[in-house]
């Protein structure tokens, strides 16, 4: 069974920077796309950016476009997301998600994936 664990998330004052990271295992192809979503208590989840395999094609959601960047190793099997700038708006909880067989875009950047990760908190203080 596909299984996603992420990592990273803390407590960081406007304008700093954290890169979380999303271990994945139990992929048994090359294709599939990885995704980050974040929920804020009282909102609704959020996709703000996804990444896709072999092709390691990117998108972003507007409000994280040119803040956050998304990469993949996959010799550790783990994608990142690198968060710069970061507003206070951004406090959430992070999730990473996975799908098999499926090739993200920027028009599909809240498709819903079938493996969830269990979310790292992040807090940005003013």
């Amino acid at each position: 069974e596909v299984q996603l664990v992420e990592s990273g998330g803390g407590l960081v004052q406007a304008g700093g920077s954290l890169r979380l990271s999303c271990a994945a295992s139990g992929f048994t192809t090359d294709d599939y796309s990885i995704g980050w979503f974040r929920q804020a208590p009282g909102k609704e989840r959020e996709g703000i950016s996804c990444i896709s395999s072999p092709e390691g094609s990117t998108y972003y959601e507007d409000s994280v476009k040119g803040r956050f960047t998304i990469s993949s190793d996959n010799a550790k099997n783990t994608v990142y997301l690198q968060m710069n700038s970061l507003k206070p708006e951004d406090t959430a909880v992070y999730y990473c998600a996975a799908d098999v067989g499926y090739y993200c875009s920027d028009d599909d950047i809240n498709y819903e994936y079938d493996y969830w990760g269990q979310g790292t908190q992040v807090t940005v203080s003013s």
